[in-house]
């Protein structure tokens, strides 16, 4: 009788630890920030950092080692943020091999000893895997880095880790949720971790606004750098497509598809934009940005980058949101004091244009694809789209939330040869370009168009997916066109993004208007974890 009681006892003690030890991680949130040790680096940015290799303040080793803590701390434990698959195993030896580097005069770059993630859609030759958050492509080691990673590498950026993403870059099926992949699981907004961090460069985003990273690298079809941008609080810029090269990188479309910088300053993304500029064989499109392009974008940052400006405002962004409208026009009223002349424009494109889009990036995708699984040579773990789709139907886990109707869809194309194909990317091009964005710019003598990025973030939801209220970054997307967000304010204390998008390889005067107004008006502030479902 005395035994079976002691055992229950025994048993009720256990739940009782498990119980206060899961009440713990629950409240933890709340007060993560205040109860932790002060984390050294905390909106740190390039310069700072490097001023502080400079004057002997502290190594590289020990600034990559507080962030890889600072990983442990947030994104596996705490709050849990889960914005990075994976760890790069040999961070720490490379950061001693740089530091090294330095101490006998070597600086490889404007990067030296920088920490950076990747979104887990772009090749590195290393330790760690390239997935695109897919359970088919956990075990996946690309032969050779991409074009991306070998620039930064050349520049002393150390790759710290790969982000989680919306799996296969938010182009897979019906009902996806952002921030989701089969492989990492949900990602979380670290503003208020109820809500969403907008998709698919999720994990790049949150990384940075947690400061988990100084710089990280997301890549966009549509939307997916300046909406997670948008969502944590950052600054995201979608480049011109051919400015930099994509090789190396799962595709979607080879018409729409770039990578871009993310941080938590123009300033800052200025600098790693010029790091990553470069013509590319592999890369057909990097043949148009040759006398186009630059390898310092720092030039153009200048406080009075808005005076005498003429700014077109979209206005289809606008009246989905009121909250976000009165503080849109908050920043127009800046934009105003500051010199600039400001027009309302109507429409963009025509609605065709955007299912020209859609049918481009299906075509596209599985040629992409195909291509991309040949890349990785005999030991490829999946060979062909075909082979994919197999594989997730097999797969429980891929399944769980939502179906591949855009995989099976895009098997269903034809070649790139096809009249239909070709005829709707002409459609799309002239309908986005010549009668679009730069017949609107023309008319109205434009040197920028302003738009909300997005509305705040939705609470996350893995039964009914994303609920996306307002968004303006198609024009510049299906255009190929350069597109700037940053930090515009907070609803509720959810960040609020604005965006700046214009012609072809004008990322020069965008990025003047965007840190003219940043310097301005200062909107970024870092996250404090917030747990609570309504903010």
């Amino acid at each position: 009788m005395k035994k079976v009681s002691l055992t229950k006892f025994i048993s009720s003690l256990i739940l009782y630890f498990i119980a206060i030890f899961l009440i713990s991680c629950q409240n933890k949130p709340k007060t993560l920030v205040q109860e932790s040790i002060p984390f050294v680096h905390m909106e740190a940015d390039i310069m700072q950092i490097t001023q502080g290799y400079r004057d002997g303040s502290f190594t590289i080793a020990q600034v990559v080692q507080s962030y890889l803590d600072r990983i442990e701390e947030l994104d596996r434990n705490g709050p849990c943020l889960n914005s990075i698959l994976q760890v790069n195993p040999d961070a720490l030896a490379i950061a001693e091999a740089l530091d090294k580097e330095m101490a006998g005069g070597i600086i490889r770059g404007p990067l030296h000893g920088i920490p950076v993630v990747l979104k887990d859609n772009i090749d590195t030759h290393d330790k760690m895997a390239t997935t695109a958050g897919s359970r088919a492509l956990k075990d996946s080691y690309p032969m050779k880095d991409s074009y991306i990673a070998q620039k930064l590498r050349e520049a002393g950026a150390i790759i710290i880790g790969k982000a989680n993403l919306s799996e296969w870059a938010n182009f897979r099926g019906e009902l996806s949720t952002s921030g989701w992949s089969g492989l990492g699981g949900q990602t979380l907004n670290p503003y208020n971790l109820s809500r969403n961090p907008c998709g698919s460069s999720s994990g790049s985003a949150v990384a940075v606004a947690a400061n988990l990273c100084v710089l990280a690298i997301g890549t966009e079809t549509n939307g997916s750098i300046v909406c997670p941008s948008h969502a944590n609080g950052i600054v995201g810029i979608k480049p011109t497509v051919g400015l930099l090269s994509r090789s190396g990188i799962i595709p979607i479309s080879f018409t729409q598809d770039t990578p871009g910088p993310m941080a938590r300053t123009v300033r800052d993304a200025a600098i790693c934009l010029g790091v990553l500029t470069g013509v590319d064989s592999l890369d057909l499109k990097t043949l148009e940005n040759q006398g186009k392009v630059y390898s310092d974008y720092t030039q153009f940052l200048k406080e009075d980058g808005i005076k005498g400006t003429r700014i077109g405002i979209y206005m289809d962004a606008l009246k989905a949101n009121y909250k976000v409208d009165s503080l849109f026009y908050k920043a127009v009223h800046f934009l105003e004091s500051q010199g600039a002349t400001i027009i309302e424009v109507e429409k963009i494109t025509e609605s065709r244009v955007e299912q020209y889009s859609f049918d481009v990036m299906l075509f596209e995708y599985k040629d992409g694809l195909n291509k991309y699984f040949q890349s990785l040579g005999p030991d490829a773990p999946i060979k062909s789209l075909k082979e994919l789709i197999a594989f997730n139907k097999s797969d429980t886990a891929e399944m769980r939330y939502f179906n591949q109707l855009y995989l099976e869809m895009a098997e269903q194309k034809e070649e790139l040869t096809s009249a239909k194909y070709l005829e709707m990317l002409a459609g799309m091009q002239t309908g986005s370009r010549e009668k679009g964005i730069d017949r609107v710019m023309n008319e109205h003598q434009l040197d920028a168009i302003i738009a909300p990025t997005g509305s705040p973030a939705w609470i996350t939801d893995l039964i009914n997916g994303d609920s996306f209220q307002l968004g303006s970054s198609s024009p510049a997307a299906m255009a190929g066109y350069p597109n700037i967000t940053v930090p515009m304010g907070y609803i509720d204390g959810l960040p609020v993004g604005i965006s700046f998008f214009g012609r072809a390889w004008n990322e020069p005067v965008l990025l003047g208007i965007a840190y003219a107004y940043e310097s301005g008006s200062k909107h970024r502030e870092s996250p404090l974890f917030d747990k609570k479902i309504n903010p």
